[in-house]
């Protein structure tokens, strides 16, 4: 873990995402993103975490001075109809409110499976629609929008004031009609206009996601996407 986020911030990261990352107590991560002077932008939990021991999950993001606590995806019992999605949307609510109690912004990310449709409306519309739009907030990954047939564009501008952070990885297709992770602009997708859209809402933080590297090593595949962000205007 030290080493990693060492060579993340020699390549030019100011800041990480806390996501699946194994067992080391939260204090000692802080005190790793500290000397590397990296700040923890955004976080995933389980959502039995977030439903069981809630005030350790605000203690622990008090700690490390991080905001925005995140999701990783919607539970799979809620997943089948447009009722789990909407009950779904009701009791993280709830625990939005719990978290905005104590200073914190609850933070869902999506895959391409919420963009499925009952009854013509999007599991994605559900949850935007019947979620408290102060409690409930989203981290869109662009790339997973793509994916299901969604505009990442249009779906950043429907999250103006819901939206602080968002996942940020290009899709690139084969030869073989192979969708494939890339790095950002190696691939298809409209970085210039997915910026351009943050930067209207009022996004703080990108965060540079990339599930496989393929042949790459994850530190080059990383220095590409921010050399790439870099020539889009990015800063910070």
């Amino acid at each position: 873990m030290a080493a990693t986020l060492k060579r993340v911030k020699e390549i030019g990261y100011n800041a990480v995402q806390v996501s699946g990352i194994g067992p080391i107590g939260h204090r000692e991560l802080k005190a790793l993103t500290d000397r590397e002077g990296l700040e923890i932008c955004a976080t995933h939990v389980g959502y039995a975490d977030l439903t069981t021991r809630i005030d350790e999950i605000i203690e622990q993001h008090h700690n490390w001075e991080c905001r925005y606590v995140g999701i990783g995806g919607l539970p799979e019992s809620y997943r089948g109809s447009a009722e789990g999605y909407a009950a779904f949307a009701s009791e993280a609510s709830e625990i939005g409110k719990r978290l905005q109690d104590a200073g914190l912004t609850f933070i869902y990310h999506n895959h391409d499976f919420e963009f499925a449709k009952f009854a013509g409306r999007t599991g994605m519309e559900i949850l935007l629609e019947q979620s408290d739009p102060e409690a409930f907030h989203f981290e869109l990954d662009v790339y997973w929008a793509q994916a299901g047939g969604a505009d990442p564009i249009d779906w950043i501008r429907r999250f103006k004031g819901r939206m602080e952070v968002v996942h940020l990885k290009d899709m690139v297709v084969t030869s073989a009609r192979e969708q494939r992770y890339a790095e950002i602009g190696e691939g298809n997708m409209n970085f210039a206009g997915i910026l351009a859209a943050c930067r209207e809402i009022g996004v703080e933080w990108g965060a540079v996601e990339q599930d496989s590297c393929y042949d790459r090593n994850p530190f080059d595949s990383l220095a590409i996407s921010l050399a790439q962000l870099k020539k889009l205007g990015l800063e910070g």
